[in-house]
């Protein structure tokens, strides 16, 4: 340890008098490992650590076992099962301890007006006894609470929120919350680390799951059989396996399904409802969204921030080669002392060990920075990220493994060439002959060599996922996005009846085309690149024996089109003529044309939805044909899609999504379009989003990508380039007296430049074509993350090859230029 100290002081020195050289060594290691530790951090929080609840181990997620088909209204990321299916399972089953069900909500806080959400969970009466939470105030619910009818049996807090709404006071268990227009009475606060089982997002209020017909009135999907809406997660017995579990769980599901049969469905639904098995699955992760959108790119990017790590420690082995060729003597003097090669390795070794332990600590400094500018990159206005990103032993073991790695690619290397010199021959040079060998110059040329070809692939990725964006970003959905505001307005408190929710939309949406500024206006029951969906299996008039077609449906109101500035290509669109006693009509796109027709004609051909058992399912007729339009997200192919009139809607909604475009700024129409809706209905709540803003929220995942690969992509090209300047600098300080005796001989300059360009365009083209050869065969691991290209796409190598080429051909040429304009006698005296 003596020795060890004494070797660390001594490197300090050594470092304290080449100041230049710590700060770029520092400099580089920061960034690297840095980069490398946040990405890790995120994909830590998201992916590896286990939830901070009582003995997450034990956990287990209740589910269908490959789940390949599905049928009925399906809310939230998490809709493994139907209210009834979870009270036959927690009924039955003998595998756990504790079992709860839950679902992720997002409730408005505000009585009326423009909506303010908090984020929210359904929760079965146990949810808080089996993940052990205790209350910081108050108390959490209990099973006996969880009864149905139970309304508004009270709410739980999280610590954030009583923060945040109440201030911390103490009184506020007892106080009630507004939740979708009715008051819950707050009846506990949890502590500060529980943020729920979903990782990504935490919750601001938790209420019964026997609430939610209570809040959702007529759209409840509490007692539907088909309607898919909670998860479900138990703690297993002492001695309980996963694989017991299951066994026992596929015992009583034929039991259960029988029990739990929707009546809607056809044969042909029930009897692939009966094929459903249940199974238990680890839960100690929890469920994660985020999980399932990030994971990959974030591998990808820990791959390309650990690239990028090994071209810096590129750098730094050169430098230290450097160092070490100008210590040759000293080393020599030393060896012939009597110092040991392995005592003088350990002292070059420490040297190093300070620079990376330095380095990894302005790394961790750094990465936590990133890491929260990565989660407040993927946080949206509407969609806020909650990920706990305490550094864990993990992180900090993964930081202390890359100190150690760095240590050891760039420190070990030139701390063994160094040592293996002959202290006689050292001691008789009196010149550079010994750093001049043809050994040692051969692995800096190495090293530079895979700088290039490291960099060369990162370029490539960053191109193809620059370019990604970029497709998606200049992509036409089939309507104009810019310039289109849309309003979300909840009609439930007005407590219309049926017969009067069209006729006040209607009246509502006159209203708001009648405001100055206001092209045109439209309602519709989904928003494009929204998320939601609908679809339908249909059956074609005439051909009701042959297999049933899908398509995706969306209800709309007239003028739609004209609001999307979605072209017609043939027929009519809808009008005032269209009502709920007319026959009914529909508008189809050209995939529909495409896949359900065969390419015929679509205009005066009927259609039919399949259907539910007992539902009765009246034609309608294809009036008019659209260009295809995205209908869930950009990236999916043109899918066949079906507009149907709203006025013709036998069941209207509580609800109305008005598009609405204007030529003025939307931030300045906004509040008048507010005015006019309170105006029409006081009581209603209402929500505005920017449809562009929405769309380009949806490309988050991309973004990053390409975000963070360009950067990288931009940092190892300077890291390689910087490599090569020093290399063939080095060269021509090498051969100063060679190059003296060439010009002194004739030698132009010109000769000269060409002279070291080969040499830098020799080393350079190796790099490109190994680089080339890397991304071709990493490329498939990023196919999933790309769109439009191809990982092996000709243009995309060709632009990074030039670019990489560019950059670095002029780096090299200022030595070539330098060692130019040698003057000839100062060159032979150069010895």
């Amino acid at each position: 340890m003596g020795t060890l100290w004494q070797d660390l002081r001594f490197g300090a020195r050594l470092l304290r008098l080449n100041p230049a050289f710590a700060a770029i060594a520092v400099l580089s290691l920061a960034l690297g490992i840095g980069a490398n530790t946040a990405i890790f951090q995120l994909l830590d929080a998201v992916r590896l650590r286990t939830l901070p609840v009582k003995n997450p181990q034990e956990l287990a997620v209740v589910r269908i076992q490959d789940r390949h088909w599905g049928s009925g209204s399906f809310h939230g990321d998490y809709s493994d099962l139907s209210n009834p299916l979870w009270e036959q399972i927690r009924d039955h089953q003998e595998a756990f301890s504790g079992i709860f069900a839950w679902a992720a909500e997002s409730f408005n806080l505000a009585a009326s007006g423009e909506a303010r959400h908090a984020r929210g969970n359904w929760v079965s009466g146990d949810y808080f006894r089996v993940l052990g939470e205790q209350p910081i105030l108050g108390r959490v619910f209990t099973a006996a609470e969880d009864k149905r009818g139970c309304g508004s049996s009270g709410a739980v807090i999280s610590y954030g929120f009583w923060q945040r709404e109440f201030g911390g006071d103490a009184a506020a268990v007892g106080r009630k919350v507004i939740l979708e227009g009715h008051p819950f009475q707050i009846i506990g606060v949890t502590a500060p680390g529980f943020y729920g089982v979903e990782v990504g997002r935490s919750y601001d209020v938790a209420v019964l799951v026997c609430s939610e017909p209570f809040i959702h009135g007529e759209g409840s999907l509490y007692d539907m059989r088909h309607g898919w809406w909670l998860a479900a997660m138990g703690r297993l017995k002492p001695g309980w396996t996963l694989t017991r579990a299951t066994a026992q769980l596929k015992s009583i599901s034929p039991a259960i399904l029988e029990a739990t049969v929707p009546p809607v469905y056809q044969a042909e639904a029930v009897k692939k409802y009966m094929e459903y098995r249940f199974a238990a699955f680890p839960a100690d992760n929890g469920f994660s969204q985020l999980r399932e959108d990030y994971e990959n790119p974030l591998w990808t990017l820990l791959a390309i921030a650990g690239l990028v790590l090994l071209i810096a420690c590129a750098n730094l082995a050169n430098l230290m080669l450097a160092r070490a060729s100008a210590r040759e003597r000293e080393i020599g003097v030393r060896l012939s002392l009597g110092a040991s090669r392995g005592r003088l390795i350990r002292q070059l070794l420490a040297e190093s060990l300070l620079l990376a332990v330095v380095g990894a600590a302005f790394g961790i400094l750094l990465s936590q920075g990133l890491s929260k500018a990565m989660v407040a990159f993927l946080s949206t206005q509407n969609s806020q990220m909650f990920v706990d990103l305490y550094p864990d032993w993990r992180v900090l073991g993964f930081t202390s493994g890359l100190a150690v790695l760095t240590c050891a690619i760039f420190g070990l290397t030139p701390a063994l060439r160094a040592t293996r010199v002959a202290p006689v021959t050292v001691l008789k040079s009196t010149g550079r002959g010994m750093t001049a060998g043809r050994e040692r110059f051969g692995l800096r040329r190495g090293l530079v060599v895979s700088q290039v070809a490291l960099s060369l692939l990162l370029v490539i990725g960053a191109l193809l996922f620059v370019r990604t964006l970029r497709n998606l970003t200049t992509l036409n959905p089939g309507f104009r996005q810019q310039g289109v505001l849309v309003a979300i307005v909840d009609l439930s408190h007005l407590n219309l009846a049926k017969d009067r929710r069209q006729p006040f939309k209607h009246e509502l949406l006159q209203r708001v085309r009648a405001i100055p500024g206001i092209d045109s206006a439209a309602d519709t029951n989904i928003v494009p690149i929204s998320g939601s969906g609908w679809n339908e299996s249909i059956l074609m008039e005439g051909r009701e024996k042959e297999k049933s077609a899908m398509s995706n449906f969306t209800r709309i109101t007239p003028g739609y089109f004209r609001t999307m500035k979605t072209p017609f290509l043939a027929g009519r669109d809808f009008d005032d003529h269209d009502t709920a006693t007319s026959p009914k009509v529909a508008i189809v796109n050209e995939t529909f044309v495409k896949k359900v027709l065969n390419g015929a004609n679509p205009i005066g051909v009927r259609f039919r939805e399949e259907g539910y058992v007992g539902k009765a399912t009246p034609f309608y007729e294809i009036v008019g044909l659209v260009k295809d339009t995205k209908y869930r997200d950009l990236r999916e192919e043109p899918m066949p899609i079906t507009f149907l009139a709203a006025a013709q809607d036998d069941e209207p909604q509580e609800y109305a999504q008005l598009v609405i475009r204007s030529t003025q700024p939307l931030a300045a129409m906004l509040p008048m379009v507010k005015q006019t809706l309170l105006e029409t209905g006081p009581e209603m709540a209402i929500e505005f989003h920017v449809l562009s803003t929405q769309i380009r929220d949806s490309l988050l995942r991309e973004r990053l990508m390409a975000t963070l690969s360009g950067f990288f992509g931009f940092l190892a090209a300077l890291l390689a380039t910087v490599g090569l300047y020093g290399v063939i600098s080095y060269t021509v300080a090498r051969r100063t007296n060679e190059i003296g005796i060439r010009m002194a001989l004739g030698a132009q300059r010109g000769d000269v430049v060409g002279m070291i360009m080969r040499e830098a365009g020799m080393l350079l083209a190796i790099g490109i074509a190994v680089g080339a050869a890397l991304a071709l065969a990493a490329g498939r691991a990023a196919t999933s993350l790309l769109y439009g290209l191809k990982p092996y796409d000709p243009l995309t190598i060709v632009l990074a090859t030039l670019a990489l080429a560019g950059v670095a051909a002029a780096a090299s040429f200022l030595p070539a230029h330098r060692a130019s304009r040698l003057d000839p006698v100062v060159a032979l005296r150069d010895e």
